[in-house]
């Protein structure tokens, strides 16, 4: 099954998912293709947002997509409801983008590519506002691509996606300890990152 075509990729990045109902949901584990491309088309920005921020790269990013819409199509006759299809798409999404990072481990930030908006499209105080969150959307990631996939993965989730410890640790089949311990981790990373960016430039 080929969702994309191969120089294809009209996905756009979405922070929030477009709310998926139970009845689409059946009707797409039952085989129903219409009801499948609904869920794709709701639902693969978001994929495409977590993914991009996981792996940083944009073809990577568009690769997990590909991947995880596989996985959703022979899995979701079996999916029960027994949790929110949101967190089991987080699952989903981020075991393969983790596995898809652990591969390319030796991402750099000059790779960072910017995926953003139209700055033509905006009056003069947006474009402003929007090259100031540029500036802080790259540092972030640039402070992202420096701690491992692991760590990146829930700092993600706690700080971007907002996900409590709980929804964090189901997205990610671990325990709730071991959520705390890799934030823990990724935080005083990032702390030592930051003092040294901020001694780097004489301050």
């Amino acid at each position: 099954m080929e969702l994309l075509g191969q120089n294809e990729c009209p996905i756009k990045c979405r922070e929030t998912m477009e709310e998926i109902e139970r009845e689409l949901i059946i009707r797409a584990g039952e085989g129903g293709m219409r009801a499948f491309e609904t869920i794709y088309q709701r639902a693969a920005g978001f994929v495409y947002s977590l993914a991009y921020r996981v792996t940083n790269r944009k073809h990577d990013a568009e690769e997990v997509v590909q991947d995880v819409f596989l996985k959703v199509h022979q899995h979701l006759r079996d999916f029960k409801f027994e949790s929110s299809f949101k967190t089991w798409l987080y699952r989903i999404t981020l075991n393969t983008a983790l596995n898809m990072a652990k591969k390319r481990s030796r991402v750099t930030t000059r790779e960072v590519e910017e995926i953003f908006g139209d700055p033509s499209t905006v009056t003069q105080a947006d474009a402003r506002r929007g090259l100031e969150a540029e500036e802080t959307e790259k540092e972030l990631q640039g402070f992202l691509t420096q701690l491992n996939p692991d760590q990146r993965a829930c700092i993600i989730l706690r700080e971007i996606e907002a996900l409590n410890y709980q929804e964090i640790a189901e997205s990610l089949g671990i325990n709730v300890n071991t959520v705390r311990s890799r934030l823990k981790r990724a935080r005083e990373a990032l702390m030592a990152l930051g003092k040294k960016e901020v001694a780097s430039h004489g301050m």
